[in-house]
C-alpha cells in the first residue's frame, strides 16, 4: 500500500497452489483509514477470484486485526463498509484462508502499490 495526498494505492496478487503467479490488480483508490484502505485490497482480491473462477482461496495480509475481524465473525456488524463487504464475499459457496503474515513477507502487494502509486504525483 502507498499513500500521497488524498489517495492510496492498493494492489495484490492471485497465486495458484504452488505460489505461481496467476493474476494480479492494482487501483488507486479514495484515502481513508489504513484498516480502510486494507480491507479494500482483500474485498477486491477476493471479488477478482471469485470472477476467475477460483474456489479455494487463501488470503494472506499484514494487518492482524483486520484478519481476526473476519475470522471470528465481526466483520457482519462491522462500521466499515469494505469490511462487512468482505464478510459477504467470504461466506459465498467457496472455501477462504485467512492468513496473518509479517510485512516483510507481503513484498509482491507493496511492490503492486508502490510501481502505480508513484505514477499519482
Amino acid at each position: 500500500m502507498s499513500t500521497s495526498r488524498q489517495r492510496a494505492t492498493i494492489g495484490g496478487a492471485l497465486r495458484g497452489p504452488s505460489g505461481g503467479w496467476l493474476v494480479g490488480f492494482e487501483m488507486v483508490i479514495s484515502m481513508a483509514s489504513i484498516f480502510q484502505i486494507e480491507a479494500q485490497a482483500i474485498l477486491e482480491g477476493l471479488k477478482l477470484a471469485w470472477m476467475r473462477g477460483f474456489r479455494q482461496v487463501e488470503v494472506e495480509s499484514n494487518n492482524a486485526l483486520l484478519i481476526d475481524t473476519i475470522r471470528n465473525n465481526f466483520a457482519a456488524n462491522s462500521n466499515t463498509v469494505e469490511v462487512r463487504l468482505i464478510h459477504e464475499w467470504y461466506n459465498r459457496d467457496w472455501q477462504v484462508k485467512l492468513r496473518h503474515v509479517l510485512r516483510e513477507s507481503n513484498k509482491v502487494d507493496d511492490c503492486l502499490a508502490k510501481t502505480i502509486g508513484g505514477g499519482m504525483n
